[in-house]
This record gives structure tokens, C-alpha cells and sequence, in this order.
């Protein structure tokens, strides 16, 4: 990890998007499709990078929101902003806002950039028995194995890398601000 973000790091911005179903709250993530490049088939955000016409780097969230899940921005309430974080391997710096939704999302997936989407209980993606450290490895480079904190789903799914910071940071301010 580098001391200093380079100079010539692309701006982005993701969406952690929460919204009330079945009584709880869900935290809504996606896989990316399986396409070689840096965050090939990893689990995260929506997002991606800052274009000029967009008004700040909220607006970047949203509207990548939209392009990879079809959610709609005025259905969305921006709470804040956590974070920005540099992930070397895409030269990104990334700017992750919260979002909510009043109810759960009707998805629209580009599926040039999009597998599926997964849908998280809030309180069961932060218990403790989903904390882990993993092993993983990233499409660009497959020669290195990297051992890392994570959360694990049910199904086996691991979130590392920069979407697991996010998550952690948001579960640090949660347990400042409970209630």
C-alpha cells in the first residue's frame, strides 16, 4: 500500500445502499462479472469512476447505481459520506457514500458488468462469525496469494479488499452511534 495516493489516481465512488426488508435492514452488494480485469468476479458496491458531467462524487454513486443495477437515484437518500480509500491494483480512489432506500430495490443489471446481486440481513453480515481471514488472489495477479480479513456468507462468499473496509468502517460508526 502506498504512503501517498499517486497523482494520477482515478476518482470513483460507490454506493453502500441499505433498505428495510422482512423487518431488518439488508446492505445491498453485487459480484462483478468474471472479465479479467482487477475487480473480476469480486463482491462489491455499486460504483465506479467519476466522469465530468457529474456534479461531485456523490452523484458518481448514484448514477453508477443506476448504470449496473438500474436503481433509481431519486429513490435513494443519501445519509453521509466514510472514508475515501486508495485500492492500487485499479489506481482508483475510491469515495463510498451511504445510501437508503424506504424499500427494497426493483433491480435492472447490465450484464456486461454485473452477475448478480446480493442481498444482506445488516445485523447477520456484522456478527462476529463472519469475520475471517482469507486467502485470495486477484485476476491480475494470479501468481500471489494474499491472506486477508474478510466476511464469509453463508454460502461461502468472501468480501475482502477495499468492500470490506467499507463495511467495517460503516460497523466502527454503528457501534459509536448505536440505536
Amino acid at each position: 500500500m502506498p504512503l501517498e495516493i499517486p497523482g494520477n489516481a482515478r476518482p470513483s465512488a460507490v454506493l453502500c445502499l441499505l433498505f428495510p426488508m422482512n423487518d431488518e435492514l439488508y446492505m445491498l452488494l453485487m459480484r462483478r462479472r468474471e472479465d479479467k480485469k482487477a475487480h473480476s468476479g469480486q463482491v462489491s458496491f455499486p460504483g465506479g469512476s467519476y466522469d465530468t458531467t457529474d456534479a461531485d462524487y456523490k452523484a458518481t454513486a448514484l448514477r453508477e447505481a443506476n448504470e449496473e443495477l438500474g436503481i433509481m437515484s431519486a429513490d435513494v437518500d443519501i445519509l453521509g459520506a466514510l472514508t475515501s480509500l486508495y485500492i492500487p491494483v485499479s489506481n482508483f480512489n475510491v469515495y463510498p457514500y451511504i445510501g437508503y432506500a424506504q424499500k427494497r430495490p426493483e433491480y435492472n443489471l447490465n450484464e456486461q458488468e454485473v452477475s448478480y446481486t446480493i442481498e444482506v440481513p445488516l445485523d447477520k453480515l456484522l456478527h462476529s462469525e463472519r469475520k475471517t481471514i482469507a486467502d485470495v488472489v486477484s485476476p491480475v495477479r494470479p501468481d500471489l496469494v494474499r491472506n486477508v480479513k474478510a466476511y464469509k456468507l453463508d454460502d461461502g462468499t468472501i468480501i475482502w479488499g477495499a468492500t470490506a473496509m467499507i463495511i467495517s468502517e460503516l460497523e466502527a460508526i454503528l457501534e459509536e452511534y448505536p440505536g
